[in-house]
């Protein structure tokens, strides 16, 4: 299972354990540092996603946000984010994005994938 379905965005990736199934609450989401990434994990409508955890607008955790619909809304100034791609819900052709991360899982093993740099 993946978010990550932009093919312009790198096909390697180096694949991270970070949480159990279960380990993650319908509609919450939770901060995991990542090979150098802070990256909030998310549990929206039974899907995981990952997207980066920091708010583009001024920097707030958004793992803290109201989760709902596949989206997250940052706590500081209710900005909305696609959980799927990281997209500025309210102007998804916008360049203002968080980035985001394919997720899979292995059993209940749940694993965040970080680009290989080449």
């Amino acid at each position: 299972m993946t978010n990550c379905e932009d093919e312009s965005q790198p096909v390697d990736y180096e694949y991270h354990p970070i949480a159990k199934v279960g380990d993650l609450s319908e509609g919450k989401g939770k901060s995991f540092t990542v090979a150098g990434h802070v990256i909030g994990l998310f549990l929206s409508e039974g899907k995981y996603f990952a997207i980066s955890d920091f708010c583009p607008h001024q920097g707030a955790s958004l793992s803290g946000g109201y989760v709902e619909d596949g989206k997250v809304m940052c706590p500081w100034h209710a900005w909305k984010f696609q959980l799927k791609d990281g997209s500025w819900a309210d102007s998804p052709t916008s360049p203002i994005r968080c980035e985001s991360y394919p997720v899979r899982l292995i059993e209940d093993e749940i694993e965040i994938g970080i680009p290989v740099k080449e």
